[in-house]
């Protein structure tokens, strides 16, 4: 498993309550690390993210464990 700033691989956002600002932190199973700021950009990327399949042409995938995306 692969671990970044002590998060572990998936979709991470925060920031979403009232007047929060929102930012996202995508770490693929493969190791790529991808943050973005602001509701337009953290929309977009949990748009075009599938937790668990990693587009980076390797073929490592991670268990969700039934929980799913933001």
């Amino acid at each position: 498993m692969v671990t970044v700033l002590g998060i572990g691989p998936g979709l991470h956002v925060r920031g979403l309550e009232r007047g929060g600002f929102p930012v996202a932190d995508w770490l693929c199973a493969c190791g790529y690390h991808e943050q973005v700021r602001g509701r337009r950009a953290v929309t977009e990327l949990a748009d075009r993210v599938r937790v668990g399949h990693c587009p980076h042409g390797t073929s490592r995938t991670i268990q969700t464990e039934g929980r799913t995306a933001a």
